[in-house]
């Protein structure tokens, strides 16, 4: 079955001195700050685009990973997954990284950096993302 998750930004003003908002609608976890200064420069409070699509690439490839690793019988204990997004104003989104750092019972480093990758490549936020470079970093706690 499909599902739809919705959040919505209201704006003001021009793009370099505008402010909005964006609205978690679906999640109800509230509503956070955004600028052009805190997508191209300092975050100071705020939010971007770019942490939102680090979030949502973070958690969405930790769900994959934690399904594959499950699937083929080594369940893990934890994993801690950063995503860093590098954007170049002008240019746009030039590349995510993605770190990650699993504990996992009876998997060795080799079998934890297969299944990483293919989390990598098959998570739904990767796929959606095919024209931006991903690259990662895996290891075992």
């Amino acid at each position: 079955m499909a599902t739809t998750r919705t959040a919505h930004t209201e704006w003001e003003g021009n793009l370099l001195e505008g402010k909005g908002v964006v609205s978690f609608d679906s999640s109800g976890i509230g509503a956070q700050p955004v600028s052009w200064p805190s997508r191209a420069e300092q975050a100071n409070g705020k939010t971007s685009p770019k942490e939102l699509i680090a979030a949502a690439h973070s958690s969405c490839f930790s769900m994959a990973l934690a399904h594959g690793l499950a699937g083929a019988g080594n369940p893990p204990t934890r994993l801690e997954t950063k995503a860093d997004v590098t954007f170049q104003p002008g240019t746009g989104i030039t590349g995510i990284h993605l770190t990650v750092r699993g504990e996992v019972p009876g998997l060795d480093e080799q079998g934890f950096q297969s299944a990483a990758e293919d989390a990598k490549k098959n998570c739904p936020v990767s796929q959606a993302l095919t024209g931006t470079t991903i690259t990662l970093t895996a290891e075992l706690a």
